[in-house]
């Protein structure tokens, strides 16, 4: 598979999730409960942001903003996720499957085989 499309592929699997924690609030209560699952903004390694939002997810650049990637997910279980995307810049559909193996690490691996990682942005 070319750089360019796991690159894309891997934007798109990583804006299928986002969480972040809520910082302590004044009079010393509790930090929020951080969200389960893959819902929220994670990264790649090249900081592609994807975000996973009540079904739906989208994969675009830091810089600009550009939508990479968009389509749906479907939770398995607890920790397995199946994302069905379409690639924008490639004009082409894929699945990705991803495992969540932390609450801060999700590891895809994409129908052709190519696997990559993401991580929790907080």
């Amino acid at each position: 598979m070319k750089p360019f499309a796991i690159l894309t592929l891997l934007a798109t699997a990583a804006a299928l999730a986002s969480c972040q924690s809520s910082p302590r609030e004044v009079g010393g209560a509790p930090p929020a409960r951080q969200a389960a699952g893959v819902e929220g903004s994670w990264t790649d390694p090249n900081g592609i942001v994807s975000t996973f939002a009540g079904g739906t997810f989208s994969t675009r650049t830091t810089d600009s903003n550009q939508l990479l990637a968009s389509g749906n997910y479907v939770k398995l279980s607890p920790t397995l996720v199946e994302i069905n995307m379409t690639s924008l810049v490639r004009n082409t559909q894929s699945k990705v499957n991803c495992a969540l193996v932390t609450q801060s690490q999700l590891n895809c691996t994409t129908d052709a085989g190519a696997q990559f990682s993401l991580a929790r942005r907080g």
